[in-house]
């Protein structure tokens, strides 16, 4: 049904070959669509081939099962709660299931029911209105005042360019240029606590890539600087350095990352901790203050021991 509506005029031997049957079985599901009451007409010539009659309408959900399946798996995958019927996103799938055709509906709820999903604990999810809110501005190019709190506590309003809202490891970014640092910002949205559009217009840039410059620019603006220098060279070091760190650079035999975090703690303990090469720290004393609070923890586990 969604070839002849999209494809008026589909012959016997399109259809076929988009359904990966025979000409003959093709015939045959037109057969059974008008057996149905679904009216298909057909005509000859250079010019003729299936249609289906004027006015009819396709069910409002049409999945085949591939494609319900893994809507489903793609859900779990993002949301394990939505196993729940109370879950917001839970609650929606289930509406979509009861909509699709019983025998791939059938399939769908089985899925769901039986599967199971661990929660990633490093993802978080924001508010539905606030992302709605923020796409909505991005959608009509219009700057907007953004309320942010910090993982520290500090809060702050900010204006920026909305550019885009880009989706990472289980976590959403809204990818933004700040009127008040003249500079490239990403934002958790899931900090974000309020959003007001403005009757200011803005264009984003012409060749942006939203993923690249996430990536480029996550370890950027926050409230303590950080350098580390490592003795080891860059294409060694650079596997173990995620793009919330910094920006490692080549410094003589070794590389140097230079960024900034609002959780110095963090930054020693779950980052810099996994690295397996050594490093100093040459900035942030912020940062030094972590890392040596985290070395007195570890020597403290081996004191009295021989």
């Amino acid at each position: 049904m969604e070839i002849l509506q999209n494809r008026p005029g589909v012959t016997a031997g399109e259809l076929a070959e988009s359904l990966g049957v025979t000409e003959r079985a093709a015939r045959r599901y037109v057969g059974i669509l008008r057996e149905a009451g679904i009216p298909v007409t057909s005509s000859r010539g250079p010019y003729g081939g299936y249609r289906l009659g004027r006015g009819t309408r396709l069910p409002p959900v049409a999945f085949t099962e591939p494609e319900a399946l893994g809507l489903v798996m793609a859900v779990l995958d993002g949301r394990p709660a939505a196993t729940d019927v109370d879950d917001l996103v839970g609650a929606a799938l289930g509406k979509v299931i009861r909509a699709l055709p019983e025998s791939v509906g059938r399939q769908a709820a089985a899925l769901r029911e039986h599967a199971s999903a661990a929660p990633d604990r490093y993802s978080a999810r924001p508010d539905p209105a606030t992302t709605s809110a923020l796409v909505a501005a991005i959608g009509n190019r219009r700057r907007v005042l953004v309320t942010y709190r910090s993982e520290s506590g500090n809060e702050w309003e900010a204006e920026v360019d909305p550019w885009a809202v880009v989706v990472r490891h289980g976590r959403w970014y809204l990818l933004c240029h700040s009127h008040r640092a003249d500079a490239i910002r990403t934002y958790r949205v899931d900090r974000v606590h309020a959003v007001q559009q403005t009757a200011y217009e803005f264009e984003p840039p012409e060749d942006l890539d939203p993923v690249a410059a996430l990536e480029e620019n996550l370890g950027t603006g926050w409230e303590f600087p950080t350098r580390v220098v490592f003795d080891a060279p860059l294409a060694e070091v650079a596997p173990w350095v995620r793009p919330p760190m910094g920006r490692l650079e080549p410094s003589g035999d070794g590389c140097v990352l230079v960024g900034s975090t609002s959780n110095p703690a963090m930054y020693a303990q779950e980052w810099l901790a996994c690295v397996p090469f050594a490093f100093r720290v040459d900035g942030g004393r912020e940062l030094r203050a972590a890392v040596a609070a985290l070395a007195s923890r570890f020597s403290a586990a081996l004191a009295g021991q021989p």
